[in-house]
């Protein structure tokens, strides 16, 4: 087999650009500490840390959700600490309006804090996220959460019961805010009559009915209270029948529910006290008003109303203390409730950021097994490759001198 040159000079040139190739490759994994530069040098490997590198974006992903949900957690979070605060503020002030002694100028200034706090309470509710959204509002952010109606003076909720949800770890969403209706129109207003007029017949000529022992009208109320919508609409309406020798029978819709003596015109039944007078026989009627719910905002604004309205009885004016003082409590009882249950929410996040960063350390390990070299075999195939490329130059550089001329004598 004839050599010519031609061929030898192609082989020996091949031979050096396949070794330069092998050192350049092999010093590019050194440089970028990559074992599979392209998806040609490991398509298997490649589709593997592919998707590793979706999940880890994914979790980056996550990682800024939780950063937004802790954010709008801990701003709701500071809206009802300071509205729990105000509310505080109101209650003690309601106690200090209850005393006997609190002139009709301190009813004033009293009345005054009241409004400020109630316009604090106000702005609070309406507070917005970082967005510019309502807090409070449910799904329905863009409007405002509480306004009062000019018509009846009322503050209205103008939200949904709407919750929204960010999704923080595969298969998790916690909520990143509550609606006003759970946290402010669901504190239960005080149990009562449904006046303190009473209706009288037969020698009477006026009677009325309220309720001064709180605690023990709350349990004759959840005895007898029919909350039955089917019932008839006599069925929580009592009459109490004067008799001879200062008797009396107490009846809910004809039927008894007790009996006794009394003195001095006045009954006291399950922490109502009933006074009539014109006469020593007749009926008083009455009846028990129906649970009901109410925000924070109308239960402030009836006790800086009573508080302003001049010639309120003592009688009435306890009445209206006793209403702001269970509304507020109750208020800020379910105040409470959402900042447990805020707690418990900011807690999560915590835990599942942990474990979310514990993740992400997994799949950047697992991904680096699969690109990454070990740099003592890298080091030792680039000086493998730059030796045989010295090794073709040579050669070459020997071949391309040969020459009959040197053996001729």
């Amino acid at each position: 087999m004839r050599l010519s040159n031609n061929m030898m000079y192609q082989n020996s040139l091949s031979s050096i650009l396949n070794n330069q190739s092998e050192v350049n490759k092999a010093s590019m994994q050194v440089n970028t500490q990559k074992r599979v530069l392209s998806a040609s040098d490991d398509p298997s490997a490649t589709a593997r840390a592919m998707l590793y590198s979706d999940r880890i974006q994914t979790n980056e992903q996550y990682d800024k959700n939780l950063t937004m949900l802790n954010g709008r957690l801990n701003t709701q979070e500071s809206v009802l600490k300071n509205i729990k605060t105000s509310l505080e503020q109101a209650y003690t002030l309601a106690i200090r309006a209850g005393n006997g002694s609190v002139t009709d100028i301190d009813k004033d200034s009293i009345a005054q804090e009241i409004k400020s706090i109630q316009d604090a309470v106000m702005d609070l509710m309406n507070a917005k996220s970082e967005d510019g959204r309502y807090i409070f509002s449910g799904y329905q952010d863009n409007t405002q959460t509480y306004s009062q109606d000019p018509n009846t003076g009322k503050f209205v909720y103008n939200g949904d019961q709407g919750q929204h949800k960010i999704k923080v770890a595969e298969g998790v969403e916690i909520r990143s805010s509550d609606n006003g209706f759970d946290v402010f129109e669901k504190a239960q207003s005080r149990l009562n009559v449904t006046s303190n007029t009473a209706t009288v017949g037969g020698a009477l000529t006026s009677g009325s009915v309220y309720v001064t022992e709180q605690g023990e009208f709350n349990k004759f109320h959840q005895t007898y209270y029919n909350a039955d919508p089917t019932a008839p609409a006599t069925a929580n309406d009592f009459q109490i029948t004067l008799g001879a020798g200062n008797t009396y029978t107490l009846t809910q819709d004809g039927a008894t529910v007790q009996s006794g003596t009394y003195t001095d015109n006045k009954i006291s039944i399950g922490g109502m006290e009933i006074e009539f007078a014109g006469g020593t026989t007749g009926t008083v009627d009455f009846s028990l008003a129906a649970p009901k719910k109410d925000n924070v905002l109308n239960t402030l604004e009836d006790l800086y109303q009573g508080l302003l309205t001049p010639g309120t009885s003592t009688k009435d004016m306890e009445q209206i203390i006793a209403d702001a003082i269970v509304g507020l409590d109750n208020a800020k009882n379910q105040v409470s409730y959402s900042q447990a249950s805020l707690g418990g929410r900011l807690n999560t996040a915590k835990q599942i950021s942990q474990a979310n960063a514990d993740l992400d350390i997994n799949n950047k390990s697992a991904k680096a097994d699969i690109l990454e070299l070990d740099m003592t075999e890298a080091i030792t195939n680039l000086k493998k490759h730059e030796t045989a490329l010295q090794a073709s130059q040579a050669t070459f550089g020997r071949l391309s001198n040969l020459s009959l001329f040197d053996y001729i004598r």
